[in-house]
């Protein structure tokens, strides 16, 4: 099962929006900037949604529901096949992924984003051997050695 990601809504005033759910569901919102499309990020559980602003040339500015996806490419398919239209190409997102907006068959914009992996974590360095292990290889070479003596 393909989990929700994120929802956008899209805004004609960033600050105006951002006020408003600060004030009426206590989220706390992060703007992005220019470089990032001028999302504001919403937190509103551990880590938020996304919002997108209102674009006059873009069609069905709505709100939307992004769901995380394995392969865009195949889910794009699985869109069309299914009854739904896709709208336009992916784009990458510097730092997220790939996304993609779709009609779903009932004539909702839904998204899609195929998130970039996740780093992998630093491998673990090797702990102190336990003591038990340290004591029973000092027995055996003090063995070998003819000076067994009792640990």
């Amino acid at each position: 099962m393909d989990p929700v990601v994120h929802f956008e809504m899209p805004y004609d005033d960033g600050g105006r929006m951002a006020a408003f759910y600060k004030s009426v569901f206590g989220w706390q919102m992060e703007r992005m900037g220019e470089k990032m499309g001028n999302y504001i990020i919403a937190t509103t559980a551990p880590r938020g949604p996304d919002r997108w602003p209102k674009k006059p040339d873009w069609p069905a500015q709505y709100p939307a529901v992004v769901i995380a996806v394995k392969n865009l490419r195949q889910s794009m398919e699985k869109v069309g096949a299914s009854g739904g239209r896709v709208l336009g190409e992916p784009m990458d997102i510097p730092g997220v992924g790939a996304y993609v907006s779709f009609m779903d068959s009932e004539g909702n914009r839904v998204s899609m984003l195929q998130p970039l992996p996740m780093p992998a974590k630093a491998a673990a360095k090797p702990t102190a051997r336990p003591a038990k292990k340290k004591k029973a290889k000092k027995a055996k070479k003090a063995k070998k050695a003819g000076k067994a003596k009792k640990l």
